[in-house]
């Protein structure tokens, strides 16, 4: 008969029936929730000196929470973003351990009493055309690999993929005769994304010879490359094409990096924010507006449309020069 009393029945009814068979939460979300939990019991473990399978629900204090969330801040050099993830991942528990347990509900209302903490809005860090260019040439073209790489980082430059969606593709996903990827985002939702005549030629070549199931982007050893593939992909290239684009090496570039410069010039193209918020498979329109509250070159554009009519002088006229008619006659 299981005890409700302990935590860790709680925690596998949480990850593996909630978060999944209710929730349906995308792979990296659940894995999110799992890692917190990790760190939470081995922390409390730790500190009552119990071991972790006799630990009860009420030993995870609502003062014992608040010590494991000053000790990510204070000990593990969590930003406050995380400290506040970690929390609503907690705030998520004791809520569905209320729910199905009346007796532990005070708890719960202890537990969700935590506060998350005031934090500002980080700016976004994008590449520039000059740069993404010289990212985009940074690939030695005459190797299968540098063909392969150039292809990736079009790719997610074109559409704005994270690195999870562009490891998932696969061949079947590209729609050839429309010219766009079908991308399957966060909660499984997909989105339909155009791509340039350039990135479908790309494309068409590291596709060829291979059946429409299999994965679009594969390694040297023939299987599906990972987003951690793709991450050590794009560090490789940043660090050669610092050398066209000095200005590079100011910036700390992963493959979000490379969606945030997708969605910020599309801004400065003038593309709407809707369409850019449907682009980037943005569920709020709220972080799509991060692009258009960062971006100082489209706001300054935004700035000269509404600015007041100059007030010029009027051109003085030649002929009303004394000292230019004199020195005229005297030629």
């Amino acid at each position: 008969m299981t005890d409700h009393s302990l935590i860790g029945p709680w925690v596998r009814r949480f990850l593996l029936n909630y978060l999944v068979g209710e929730r349906n939460l995308a792979i990296n979300t659940r894995s999110s929730y799992r890692d917190m939990l990790v760190q939470l019991i081995s922390y409390m473990a730790k500190q009552l000196n119990k071991p972790i399978d006799r630990l009860t629900v009420v030993d995870l204090s609502a003062t014992s929470v608040r010590q494991f969330l000053l000790h990510l801040e204070q000990d593990r050099h969590c930003a406050t973003a995380t400290r506040n993830q970690r929390l609503g991942g907690l705030h998520a528990l004791a809520k569905f351990i209320g729910e199905n347990s009346p007796e532990h509900l005070e708890w719960c209302s202890q537990i969700r009493l935590i506060p998350f903490k005031k934090t500002t809005q980080a700016n976004i860090t994008y590449l520039d055309k000059t740069e993404m260019d010289a990212l985009l040439a940074a690939p030695d073209r005459h190797t299968l690999q540098g063909c392969r790489d150039y292809v990736l980082l079009l790719f997610l430059y074109n559409s704005g993929a994270r690195a999870s969606e562009a490891s998932a593709l696969r061949i079947a996903d590209i729609n050839w005769h429309e010219r766009c990827v079908r991308i399957t985002g966060k909660g499984n939702k997909q989105r339909a994304c155009p791509l340039w005549p350039a990135t479908i030629e790309q494309l068409r070549i590291i596709a060829a010879q291979r059946t429409p199931d299999q994965y679009l982007f594969i390694n040297r050893n023939g299987q599906p490359i990972t987003r951690f593939g793709i991450h050590t992909l794009v560090e490789r290239h940043v660090s050669r094409a610092c050398a066209i684009a000095p200005s590079i090496k100011m910036k700390k570039v992963s493959p979000h990096v490379i969606r945030h410069s997708t969605g910020t010039h599309l801004l400065r193209a003038g593309v709407d924010i809707n369409t850019i918020r449907a682009w980037l498979g943005h569920v709020s329109l709220n972080t799509t507006n991060i692009y258009a509250e960062t971006d100082l070159e489209t706001k300054a554009r935004a700035l000269a449309t509404c600015a007041p009519p100059s007030e010029k002088k009027p051109a003085k006229q030649w002929r009303n020069q004394p000292e230019l008619m004199a020195f005229l006659r005297g030629l």
